[in-house]
């Protein structure tokens, strides 16, 4: 379990991605991985780019994780509402966001950094850079 403070200094360094390979946005019901270093070489982290929705083929998940298993941040494209362990209801789009104690139960509004929901590959260079992404990276549409 991240501190705080471990979680925010992990979702402000910089990064950048790993494969120099143009990456082929994933269909509907498929996931794309994408590998991440910290520029200074010390730290992994893994952005999953998730489109297994069967219902709804606009759904998408895009989340940073470090350490395999801690989920920094998570973005929750065209789904349900998220009930946050309060009560509050906060409507799709959201973001999730590591509360020490809590992981990424917590969900805000969809921050103005991100313009257009409904254009998913915008979306994830939107993400890439709110996790302080170095995003050159080469995104294809998938057909």
């Amino acid at each position: 379990m991240l501190t705080q403070a471990q979680a925010e200094a992990l979702m402000e360094m910089p990064k950048y991605v790993v494969d120099s390979q143009p990456l082929l946005f994933p269909g509907a019901g498929n996931s794309a991985v994408l590998r991440l270093k910290s520029s200074d070489e010390k730290e992994s982290f893994l952005v999953d780019i998730n489109r297994k929705g069967r219902i709804k083929v606009s759904k998408c998940t895009y989340q940073e994780r470090y350490a395999v298993i801690e989920v920094l941040l998570r973005l929750d494209v065209d789904g349900p509402p998220h009930e946050n362990p309060d009560g509050e209801e906060v409507p799709c789009p959201h973001l999730h966001v590591y509360r020490e104690g809590h992981g990424t139960k917590w969900a805000v509004p969809l921050p103005p950094a991100f313009t257009n929901p409904s254009d998913l590959v915008r979306t994830l260079r939107e993400f890439l850079k709110v996790c302080n992404v170095d995003h050159t990276l080469d995104i294809q549409r998938s057909l």
